[in-house]
């Protein structure tokens, strides 16, 4: 026999379940993931596209952005506690969740599943590009806060390897996603866009600013590989 939904019953929207108190730690733990997401995290990767994208203007001034940046007050204990602990801290609170597997389809009906399993992949390469980067980077082979003006073509050296290359490319595209939606759910979450009309105009802004940061990221990859980038590498040796 078919039923009637009573008229006072309210239907379901697509929605974002927000953070709520009254979970135990685990609302504060969630709380501290998604802040950090945005700062300091998603304040740094903005900052280092930008210093990244210096490299279009050559060896020499992409290694005086490194040699500023090296050369700040305090810059090892700021790399430690705004840059290292709370990527460390994201990434691994965010693979837990992820373990977890509490799927979103109930909150986000109108994307589908495909969202949630494109914001957990794209933290997983994430994680596996940032640790490699920084490994590469900052703590193997020449150093650079020692020898900035080496940092070219160290960059450049890594990325003459195709396969090195590739994996470069499509971890931008993820990183810059991965923020951008990720901007998305904490304007929902934290109740900056409560309305379903306010979540969509926010999501073109997110649209664009993935894009764009996507964009700055690409071009910058290829400052490093392009023609005459061999040249500028080979003139910015160690002396």
């Amino acid at each position: 026999m078919a039923t009637v939904q009573h008229p006072s019953t309210p239907s379901l929207r697509p929605g974002v379940q927000p953070l709520r108190a009254g979970q135990g730690t685990s609302f504060l733990w969630r709380k501290l993931h998604s802040l950090l997401g945005i700062v300091p995290i998603g304040a740094f990767l903005v900052e280092h596209l930008l210093s990244n994208f210096e490299a279009l203007k050559g060896a020499a001034a992409y290694g005086a952005q490194v040699k500023f940046l090296n050369s700040l007050p305090l810059v090892r204990a700021l790399e430690w506690t705004f840059i290292f602990l709370p990527i460390l801290y994201h990434g691994l609170y965010g693979v837990y969740i992820w373990l977890r597997g509490k799927s979103n389809i109930v909150y986000y009906p109108w994307a589908g599943n495909w969202m949630y399993l494109a914001q957990r992949y794209t933290g997983l390469i994430a994680i596996v590009y940032i640790g490699y980067h920084v490994a590469t980077q900052r703590f193997l082979g020449v150093s650079l806060p020692e020898n900035p003006a080496y940092a070219f073509t160290k960059v450049h050296n890594e990325l003459a390897n195709p396969l090195i290359l590739a994996f470069y490319v499509i971890a931008m595209i993820a990183v810059c996603w991965h923020f951008a939606y990720g901007a998305w759910l904490f304007a929902a979450k934290w109740g900056i866009t409560p309305g379903e009309t306010a979540r969509k105009r926010f999501g073109y802004v997110c649209l664009v600013l993935g894009v764009v940061l996507a964009g700055i990221g690409l071009v910058s990859i290829f400052a490093f590989v392009g023609p005459g980038s061999a040249a500028q590498a080979a003139a910015a040796q160690l002396p």
